[in-house]
């Protein structure tokens, strides 16, 4: 089999950005597992035995022949990129050449090979710098197994320097998840010494795949969106020579200082990226003519966090940070969850590859994204459309867990005791709610073609208005103004900070000349003004604005006022909460009272049923 691992061009390596990346167990975990991707692995087991400083990949990848095994560990050598303009066309995880290099200076590597269609496997143990001192036959399946023993053992001091090796071992988890996520299709087993630590199966897609690794999720909680997308217009290209400028970015001497511009050559134990596999499929999702969203959030009535630690970026398959479009995610949530609450949000973004600068950072986590406005806007509706209450969006299975817990309340209450089965059917439902009765002035019973919906009326109504006051906030003059009586300096501050005009009117009085349109015919006018006085910004203000003006729960509504809600609310951008996070609507399934109601059960001809 002919050779695909070359040594890159003086003028290639000048351009790839320098650092250290082979910091820890987890870096090590992540060259292998992506060469492993690279190589269209459809199966990784990654074994660990920490207090050796020891890691094994194992793959069932295309492998390597036997004079790619040769060349594999040498510097700046790869089987993926060959000249400048490639840097501008990676479709792949790695390519910079430089990862098992780089193991050859810090560890002992060994790697065993055999290429698909193979009739021997090679076993090669390299020296330091990455010649190959032994080689040998090794009877060996399809695929590579590469181990890396003795980690930092000739620089004692890196291994003081780390984390302890817990704190690693879960560095490993969160890094085979996130790799994960980008691969649903990839079957993962990872052992710790000798033992299974965890495995994740194959899932058709990411929504399937999450309930594994955050276990408090079910898929019932999550909603998964792809869209294909367009490129967008006039990207910008770069130098006159017709390739982008490289950024200007830090690396790491030997000595461990930063110093300046990516285009010196990397020190000799500068370590990334991978040049083992060759022959590697392109992805066929980056080289379509359209760039692909791949969404999954969880549902703000559902599932939420303490922290935005589940607010994740891949950009073709690499989990990728980048605080621009994660502020983004956060903004498309804006007011649809609890007070100090965070999304759970998934979002993957395949974009072809001239729009993406990888030359950022050494370990590719950053990335320079041409035309960021576009793709921030493509998010921002994306996460909208998610959002929606639609007939693909409201399935059966959402509402199992509550439905569930609501009948079982409502039999322990009756005579019996009956413990319904959950369906599996996913039966989506018509988007056509139909006002019915009215539950305590304070809940809305609608019909819907798969069931009955309730609606919490004052909740409902304000997320209606609080929409509208965002797109069209007025502010109308009145008369007589409002009086208001011993209002501090940071009060009076606050009113002309949202925009009403506000004026003394004697010791300790001031007169309000000015309202929020929806306030002007309320009789408590005077105290929703006063409510607003107390802090927040112009969405804090609309919120309570909305909050104060929604139908108040015990309110007699006509059926007709409660269709006209109905409509309106289903035509909210985010129906499912209102603006504190709260849930508006629950919905009782057809199927869910159908076993309630014990009609599938079969009592007998003879009694006419």
């Amino acid at each position: 089999m002919m050779s695909t691992i070359q040594a890159l061009p003086a003028e290639v390596v000048h351009l790839i950005t320098a650092g250290e990346v082979i910091d820890s167990l987890a870096s090590v975990v992540r060259e292998l597992v992506e060469n492993s991707l690279d190589a269209n692995a459809t199966r990784v087991v990654v074994c660990l035995w920490p207090q050796q400083w020891r890691v094994r990949v194992a793959d069932n990848g295309c492998g390597m022949a036997f004079d790619d095994l040769h060349k594999a560990a040498t510097a700046h050598s790869t089987s993926k990129i060959s000249s400048c303009a490639d840097l501008w066309k990676i479709t792949s995880l790695g390519f910079r050449g430089e990862a098992l290099h780089s193991l050859t200076t810090l560890a002992d590597l060994e790697i065993l090979s055999r290429p698909q269609g193979g009739d021997c496997g090679w076993r090669v143990v390299y020296g330091y710098a990455g010649e190959a001192l032994y080689v040998e036959a090794a009877a060996i399946a399809p695929g590579t197994v590469v181990t890396v023993s003795n980690l930092f053992g000739n620089c004692s001091g890196r291994r003081e320097a780390l984390p302890t090796l817990a704190q690693q071992m879960k560095a490993v988890q969160a890094t085979i998840h996130q790799i994960a996520l980008c691969h649903p299709h990839i079957t993962w087993q990872v052992w710790q010494n000798d033992r299974e630590w965890f495995t994740l199966y194959p899932a058709t897609s990411i929504g399937q795949l999450l309930p594994q690794i955050l276990h408090q999720v079910k898929e019932a909680d999550l909603q998964e969106l792809k869209l294909e997308i367009p490129h967008p217009e006039n990207s910008e290209l770069r130098t006159q020579n017709g390739l982008r400028s490289a950024p200007l970015t830090e690396h790491r001497t030997q000595n461990g200082l930063r110093s300046a511009p990516l285009t010196e050559l990397r020190t000799q134990n500068s370590e990334r990226a991978t040049p083992r596999y060759a022959n590697r499929t392109q992805n066929t999702e980056h080289r379509t003519q359209n760039s692909a969203l791949h969404l999954v959030i969880g549902l703000p009535d559902r599932c939420h966090r303490h922290r935005p630690d589940w607010v994740r970026v891949a950009v073709n398959g690499r989990m990728v940070k980048s605080s621009e479009l994660e502020q983004t995610i956060l903004s498309g949530f804006h007011r649809t969850l609890p007070r100090d609450r965070y999304p759970i949000c998934f979002l993957h973004l395949l974009i072809s590859p001239e729009h993406i600068n990888w030359n950022r950072n050494p370990a590719k986590s950053e990335i320079y994204l041409n035309q960021l406005s576009y793709w921030q806007e493509q998010i921002t509706q994306a996460i909208a459309q998610a959002l929606r209450i639609n007939s693909t969006s409201v399935k059966d299975a959402v509402h199992t867990t509550r439905v569930s817990k609501l009948l079982k309340a409502a039999e322990e209450k009756g005579g019996y005791n009956i413990n319904p089965t959950n369906p599996c059917e996913d039966k989506s439902t018509a988007h056509s709610l139909k006002a019915v009765a009215q539950v305590n002035n304070t809940y809305i019973v609608a019909e819907h073609p798969s069931g009955v919906w309730l609606v919490e009326q004052h909740i409902a109504h304000e997320r209606v208005l609080y929409e509208q006051l965002c797109d069209d906030w007025k502010i109308i003059p009145i008369e007589p103004p409002v009086i208001l009586y011993q209002l501090s300096p940071a009060q009076v501050s606050q009113l002309q900070h949202i925009g009403l005009d506000i004026e003394t009117f004697g010791e300790q009085l001031w007169a309000v000349r000015s309202v929020p349109a929806l306030l002007q015919q309320r009789d408590d006018c005077a105290d929703a003004i006063l409510e607003l006085s107390w802090g927040g910004d112009l969405q804090t203000a609309q919120v309570a604005v909305a909050c104060r003006s929604a139908i108040r729960n015990g309110t007699t509504l006509s059926i007709q006022e409660m269709q006209t809600l109905l409509d309106e609310w289903q035509r909210t951008r985010n129906p499912r909460t209102c603006p504190h996070g709260r849930p508006i609507y629950l919905s009782l399934e057809e199927s869910a009272l159908a076993r309630f109601f014990k009609r599938h059960w079969v009592i007998g001809k003879s009694h006419g049923i």
